[in-house]
């Protein structure tokens, strides 16, 4: 992907002396006293400030926070309890500045932190005023919030327009990379593992990925319907029943290109879906019409783990079984340790998937764990994200 990458700049001494606005992801959770429960995200984003900092920029970073309402500052907005996070770990205080939009006061070697930029009337809707004078508050602008990729806003899309120069920061840039090795130039074999409770919440992803991958594994109530479509029954099983014509379509659509989308052939059921329901391993073919379908069997699992170690690349979104609960969990820790033991360039993202990768510590064996839900989601869906989009067009000049 052609674009600007701040790293380039830093390296080459262009921005030493520069003011540099780093629109960063700092929207991090926290409790209803406001402290930050987890601060990931703010520790993402220090390498990109101290990059600028080290090149000898005067430097602004801002990001949202929650959902304000623009133009209403409410104490539960401010960004101060992230400034101070931030602080801790650059070991230096870093103000927080209010109503910046008209113009901000910051010398190189200096840092400061633009409240919460959702505050601005005409973020969302990306007003071409707003957008103008965000610009002309910095010499350099630098996008390295791929959780926000997905938006035209104006701290987004619309400042990139208008900045003398518009570029991508480590964490953007890191994810453009990963995204075009695992779908723009994928080693062959090339899985996917789409799993959730819905098919019609990633329909399109299964059809953008039926082009495109040699293998297409469903879990969770995306399974249930294929299921319902290779004319199984399911029980009571969470499924879409409205939804199994378009199933049929992707498994066809796999088929007429010589792949597969694997159907269960074993399944785990429970009569009521609870921690401590008791589990029942049965065939595909066996379940019982008051059973609930909550993972996939040891056979499949163990069938799946076979095929996603002879993989080149390997994409991940979603557990394939409702593996919060200990008797329903093996379908998806065997689908992940497979992942993680496969030679295959692996990319992983979505809430629940990171949560997997998390419970069975396998952070360190995946090629690239992707830091945006729903910017992921899109990529995936075959779409162009705004952020890619604007930033390959500055960089064309």
């Amino acid at each position: 992907m052609n674009v600007i990458r701040f790293s380039d700049l830093c390296a080459s001494g262009q921005v030493r002396g520069q003011r540099v606005f780093i629109r960063a992801d700092l929207n991090v959770p926290q409790d209803d006293s406001g402290r930050i429960t987890e601060d990931t995200r703010i520790r993402a984003s220090v390498p990109c400030i101290q990059m600028a900092l080290d090149a000898g920029a005067a430097v602004m970073v801002t990001s949202h926070l929650g959902r304000p309402t623009e133009g209403e500052f409410k104490p539960e907005d401010s960004l101060a309890p992230v400034a101070k996070r931030l602080g801790e770990l650059l070991g230096r205080e870093v103000p927080v500045v209010a109503h910046w939009v008209d113009g901000v006061s910051v010398a190189p070697g200096q840092l400061v932190m633009l409240e919460n930029c959702r505050l601005n009337v005409g973020e969302k809707k990306n007003t071409e005023s707003l957008a103008r004078q965000l610009a002309a508050l910095c010499d350099v602008f630098v996008h390295d919030a791929f959780g926000t990729a997905h938006r035209a806003e104006g701290s987004t899309y619309g400042i990139a327009q208008f900045a003398p120069v518009a570029c991508a920061g480590p964490l953007l840039a890191a994810e453009m990379d990963a995204i075009t090795k695992a779908l723009a130039q994928p080693k062959r074999p090339l899985a996917a593992i789409v799993a959730g409770s819905k098919v019609s919440t990633k329909l399109t992803i299964l059809q953008s990925l039926a082009k495109n991958v040699d293998q297409l594994i469903v879990g969770g109530g995306i399974a249930n319907t294929f299921m319902l479509a290779a004319g199984l029954k399911i029980g009571k099983s969470l499924a879409e029943a409205d939804l199994v014509d378009e199933a049929k379509a992707v498994i066809e659509a796999m088929k007429a290109r010589g792949a597969e989308v694997p159907i269960p052939t074993d399944v785990v059921t429970a009569k009521t879906f609870a921690i401590d329901a008791p589990a029942t391993v049965k065939k595909a073919t066996e379940v019982a019409d008051d059973d609930l379908i909550l993972d996939i069997g040891p056979e499949t699992a163990a069938k799946l783990a076979a095929q996603l170690k002879t993989a080149g690349t390997i994409v991940w979104n979603g557990p394939v079984g409702v593996f919060e609960f200990p008797a329903f969990e093996n379908g998806t820790k065997v689908v992940a340790q497979a992942i993680a033991a496969s030679s295959a360039f692996s990319i992983a993202g979505g809430g629940d998937t990171l949560a997997a990768i998390a419970k069975y510590g396998i952070e360190k064996q995946m090629g690239y764990i992707s830091t945006g839900g729903g910017a992921f989601l899109e990529v995936l869906e075959g779409k162009t994200l705004p952020a890619f989009e604007i930033l390959q067009k500055r960089a064309a000049g």
